[in-house]
């Protein structure tokens, strides 16, 4: 951190949720047995529920990937994890009981790589989440994850006659010499061809991938990339730095971690910014990017600060408002491969193996950086009717350092709490400093594998 200005360094920790996995561990300790789902979710509401399906699947594993994901799947191994899949998905729905409305509000698959599936396992991956499940796919936002080797013409011609609302592809470079230095071999070639066949199956909502820090990368470099991008006018795009993470290809080549770094990826930050908003782009985070006038296809009444999230497949999350839970984690291959090699032979999914508990003090943290790290900020009013008070009287020093550093904007109309420009530049500093002292304590504490 720098003595003359108090300011942390730009790249931290990429928050995407809170707690971080690597704070969870194993439940049911002290001799007590892991918690039935059945009584997890008792209480709970579920009329806006989101339903994530994860396939940790790929053809390759990307030099910078730290994801729960394994490259290829033998002996049908595909086939095996959906018939998983199924076991899971029946039980969990039994457990959610009918006391209450179930429903779904939104809906993804992720992975991985789930256009990994042919087209007919696409077709049970949506007969699972529909038959199973009772997710109405056609008629909730449905995201869903490909990539240029797997986005075919039979695999997206499956997903819009089941309801596909949004394809997001990972092109993170349009450059092959960046591409080949991130450890992702592909060639502009197949990438335009990928997203000529995403446009052709009539998707409503394009999202491409790109990402900043590549060694080797420029200014120049990254506008063409951000340009070839545009050509396609993509209704979203997503601007990720890079990090190079321990036990990921790029990581076992040495830490690049270094204020030069930190200099360039900021760089390279506003650079491509500034371009997409005077492309006709409005800023959503410091990561994603909506040209305006696109079909919003957000999560409609389901709000990730409250509302529970099911989680199917050995890679996803789920959330109630007092537990977060998944499974084992890992980022090893060897280890990811034992993980969906138990989960295939798995016969009993009715209790959660893994997680963290989520307490009074947790869920104001995790409502205050969900809303905070997005452009639009944190209605005031919402906190404060939620928890009792207003956010500046459970944070008053986190808040005051964010004012101080000139992260929070002073100009943002009356009850709403919004990020400066420069605020949302630092998110993934600004959001690491809300983790509580004991998430921080647990990740630390966590051995990776």
């Amino acid at each position: 951190m720098s003595a003359s200005n108090n300011v942390p360094r730009p790249y931290q920790s990429y928050v995407y949720a809170y707690p971080h996995k690597t704070a969870y561990r194993p439940l049911g300790g002290d001799g007590r047995d892991r918690p039935a789902l059945r009584e997890v979710w008792a209480g709970e509401g579920k009329d806006a529920l989101s339903l994530y399906a994860h396939i940790p699947f790929c053809e390759v594993r990307c030099g910078f990937c730290n994801l729960f994901t394994r490259i290829g799947a033998p002996d049908e191994l595909t086939g095996r994890y959906l018939d998983a899949l199924d076991r899971q998905a029946t039980a969990v729905r039994e457990a959610l009981g009918d006391d209450g409305p179930v429903h779904f509000a939104t809906a993804a698959f992720g992975g991985g790589t789930p256009t990994y599936l042919t087209a007919a396992e696409l077709e049970r991956l949506c007969d699972i989440a529909e038959k199973r499940m009772g997710a109405d796919l056609r008629a909730v936002p449905l995201s869903v994850e490909t990539s240029p080797a797997t986005a075919t013409a039979d695999r997206l011609a499956v997903l819009t006659a089941r309801g596909a609302t949004r394809v997001s592809i990972g092109v993170q470079s349009f450059v092959d010499a960046e591409a080949k230095a991130a450890v992702r071999p592909q060639r502009r070639a197949d990438v335009e061809a990928a997203l000529r066949r995403i446009r052709d199956a009539g998707v409503p909502v394009l999202n491409i991938d790109l990402i900043y820090g590549i060694d080797g990368q420029t200014e120049h470099t990254w506008r063409a990339s951000l340009d070839a991008a545009l050509a396609w006018e993509p209704e979203e795009l997503y601007l990720y730095p890079l990090y190079v993470r321990p036990l990921t290809g790029l990581g076992r080549l040495g830490d690049r971690s270094d204020a030069a770094w930190d200099t360039q990826r900021l760089r390279l930050y506003r650079a491509g910014r500034d371009h997409l908003l005077t492309h006709g782009y409005e800023q959503v985070s410091m990561r994603m990017f909506r040209r305006r006038g696109a079909p919003r296809q957000g999560p409609g009444d389901h709000a990730c600060q409250t509302d529970g999230m099911i989680g199917l497949g050995c890679g996803a999350r789920s959330y109630t408002s007092a537990l977060h839970y998944s499974f084992d984690y890992a980022v090893e291959m060897r280890e990811i491969r034992g993980i969906i090699e138990t989960f295939t032979q798995a016969d009993d999914f009715t209790r959660a193996e893994v997680g963290r508990r989520v307490d009074e003090d947790e869920a104001r943290r995790r409502h205050l950086l969900q809303s905070l790290l997005q452009a639009e900020g944190m209605e005031r009013a919402g906190y404060r009717e939620r928890f009792g008070a207003d956010a500046a009287e459970h944070f008053p020093a986190e808040l005051e350092r964010f004012a101080a550093r000139g992260w929070l904007d002073e100009d943002a109309a009356p009850g709403r709490l919004k990020l400066t420009p420069e605020g949302l530049a630092y998110s993934d500093a600004l959001g690491p400093e809300l983790f509580s002292a004991t998430v921080r304590a647990a990740m630390a504490a966590y051995e990776l594998k």
